[in-house]
């Protein structure tokens, strides 16, 4: 049956169809890639947070920032460390 395939000139159709479909695809891959990037720089971060997680105030508690980082409060502790004899 290959053989019969190969002496048919309608068997070319077929994959040059293919060729092209791919060819096709591979093209369309790189503007599909620049529509994505280009849709990921527009994102807004606080409103995707808010479509995940519901809207939050971040001025309020739970979700607001602590008045310091704790830095201040872990160097009083290694201070307290090397204090000790």
């Amino acid at each position: 049956m290959s053989e019969d395939a190969s002496r048919d000139p309608g068997a070319s159709a077929p994959v040059a169809c293919e060729k092209r479909w791919v060819k096709t695809w591979a093209g369309a891959g790189a503007a599909l890639e620049q529509v994505r990037r280009d849709d990921l720089r527009q994102l807004d971060t606080l409103a995707t947070l808010a479509l995940l997680c519901g809207p939050a105030d971040y001025h309020r508690p739970p979700f607001a920032p602590e008045p310091t980082s704790g830095l201040v409060e872990q160097q009083h502790w290694f201070a307290k460390v090397a204090a000790r004899p």
